[in-house]
């Protein structure tokens, strides 16, 4: 791994290789750059109750983001940020097919070196994620056309990343997956590697052939070269509270989660990187 500078901020560690940083989003002011991101609300068709807007984020003056719960008459919320926006997550109208007007993304690409660094939440109460989708995940039966899920860090656990997943195929009956665990199965406890407490960096290099993702500057993990989208994605990174859908890996804890009180997910920065 290599060290690559940006000045007045964290530096970045990358693959070896010439590399240009081609987006990013040092959070360097006091509200969210709407140039860069939406707030997702919206899951299946349907407004997500556990996501807010502007409410679940604030901005420390040092160039990070917070992510937050708020609590609402004994019920929790939080934001997730994305570039773009699934098909399937766009409220259709009730009166034609379920797919709602295009919304112009901020930013898609592909290939590259996608990196977050930030700081994991403490509590049991909600989960942090960095991840890639596509827009059209599960529209055609070729995932290099329609694109693939790219788990980049997922904390379902105080202070924890379980290992990367790959999704493709859609969420139904031709979902498939693959992840960098010895064992093919989603992702449970004890599965969960923990970490010291501070900050972290987390990246993926997705090339033609497949996928090699980074914890700290160590490959995570085998290269996963079982697909790679040729589409240009999105990034996603934020949070959710658990409580409002099933059949997330989190939710089998074996012991009833509670919030911890002040408990945040910070983001110091997130960056994309060109090979030259």
């Amino acid at each position: 791994m290599k060290i690559f500078e940006v000045k007045d901020h964290e530096p970045s560690l990358l693959p070896d290789g010439d590399w240009s940083l081609i987006w990013n989003d040092e959070f360097d002011g006091d509200k969210l750059d709407d140039s860069k991101w939406y707030f997702r609300r919206h899951l299946f068709h349907k407004e997500h109750k556990a996501w807010l807007g502007e409410e679940g984020v604030e901005f420390d003056g040092n160039s990070n983001i917070i992510f937050k719960m708020v609590e609402k008459d004994g019920k929790y919320y939080s934001s997730q940020l994305q570039t773009g926006e699934n098909w399937y997550d766009r409220p259709g109208s009730k009166d034609t097919w379920n797919v709602a007007p295009f919304r112009q993304p901020k930013f898609l690409h592909k290939y590259g070196y996608y990196e977050v660094r930030c700081h994991l939440q403490q509590g049991d109460k909600w989960w942090s994620a960095f991840w890639l989708q596509s827009p059209n995940i599960g529209t055609h039966p070729d995932p290099k056309i329609a694109g693939v899920e790219v788990d980049i860090m997922e904390s379902f656990f105080p202070n924890t990343y379980i290992p990367h997943f790959l999704h493709w195929g859609g969420y139904g009956e031709d979902h498939q997956k693959d992840t960098t665990m010895d064992e093919k199965r989603s992702a449970r406890r004890e599965d969960a590697i923990p970490l010291e407490k501070g900050f972290h960096r987390f990246g993926v290099l997705w090339e033609e052939d497949g996928y090699t993702f980074f914890v700290d500057g160590k490959q995570s993990g085998p290269k996963l070269t079982s697909v790679s989208s040729g589409a240009e994605q999105f990034i996603l990174v934020g949070t959710e509270c658990l409580g409002y859908r099933d059949h997330i890996p989190g939710f089998h804890r074996g012991v009833e989660y509670e919030a911890l009180p002040g408990d945040t997910f910070v983001v110091d920065y997130v960056r994309v990187f060109d090979k030259k």
